[in-house]
């Protein structure tokens, strides 16, 4: 259901090779069933594969014309007649690792005669840079990553396997100055930015150096587009950011935590391991780990949940 003239798919799969795959259980009496491509449940024909993965969306499940669908076991009893199932706790993760078996990264396209390469960067193997991009003096930039057109990346470390998207900028100052008697003094921004391996930032994300530490993103962290990390910032492992956050110097996140679009953090906060932080949070006090917060300012979600219904009593009367 792609449009070809875009993505190449890699060809028919078995369902017993994407149960495989993916750990998914199917009857054998349709095992041998083959689908052509992936698409979403509204859209999907009898030749392709879906998943259903949110309650929301039930009614358009059981009008699906999808040949096969990964599906929860609790909801397998609503699945339209003809319909084959892949029975698995985690769908969307099921259908991510097929649609990757159908739809494989691209090779890298190779560094363009467009792009601006001091001579002391340095650039590991397979590396591929956009047309536009700048890269500075004395960055460093791992194996196999691909970084768009239209980025600068300056006092920068990174790792492998990193995915730059179009328009970023990384490792320019951080938001730095002195108020003194004659006027605001420029702090210099002496820090770098390190980032780690298999992490991907979004068009558009700004990524400011340290001041004096540096400024880190941790292997494996998820950063959505239009998104502000300020000088000093440290990500843990496998952080989620959505788009249009905004995180101010110094504050520090752990592994695993995930930001809702449009949050924005104070400086020098410390938000704790696998905490969550609701769509549009104005977060100013830290954050436990594995807590969820919500609201502005942030509070932990139950708390939250019950003044926001508190006030639409109040708005009735």
């Amino acid at each position: 259901m792609a449009d070809s003239r875009f993505f190449k798919s890699s060809g028919h799969l078995s369902l017993r090779g994407i149960a495989a795959l993916t750990g998914a259980a199917v009857a054998a009496a349709v095992e041998d069933r083959r689908v052509n491509d992936v698409a979403p449940l509204e859209r999907a024909g009898k030749d392709d594969l879906s998943f259903f993965d949110n309650v929301k969306y039930l009614d358009a499940f059981t009008a699906s014309g999808a040949g096969a669908c990964f599906v929860r076991k609790k909801y397998a009893p609503r699945a339209p007649k003809g319909m084959a199932l892949l029975i698995t706790e985690n769908p969307y993760l099921a259908y991510a690792l097929t649609a990757q078996k159908f739809y494989p990264e691209p090779p890298g396209e190779g560094i363009s005669p467009k792009a601006v390469i001091e001579k002391s960067a340095r650039l590991g193997k397979d590396v591929s840079i956009g047309a536009g991009t700048v890269i500075g003096g004395g960055v460093v930039i791992g194996d196999g990553c691909r970084i768009g057109p239209l980025c600068s990346i300056t006092h920068t470390l990174m790792g492998k396997r990193a995915v730059i998207h179009p328009g970023v900028h990384i490792g320019q100052d951080g938001f730095g100055f002195a108020p003194g008697p004659e006027g605001i003094l420029k702090v210099p921004q002496l820090g770098r930015v390190i980032i780690g391996d298999d992490v991907e930032i979004g068009a558009g994300t700004c990524i400011d150096r340290g001041a004096g530490p540096d400024t880190i993103i941790g292997d494996g962290c998820k950063i959505d587009n239009l998104v502000q990390i300020g000088h000093n910032v440290r990500l843990g492992k496998y952080v989620i950011i959505t788009g249009q956050c905004g995180i101010a110097g110094s504050t520090q996140i752990g592994d695993g935590a995930m930001l809702g679009a449009q949050s924005g953090l104070a400086g020098h906060l410390s938000i704790g391991a696998g905490a969550k932080l609701a769509g549009r949070s104005g977060v100013m006090r830290d954050v436990p780990a594995g807590e969820t917060y919500g609201g502005a300012p942030a509070i932990p979600i139950k708390e939250w949940r019950r003044q926001m219904a508190a006030m639409l009593k109040l708005g009735k009367k």
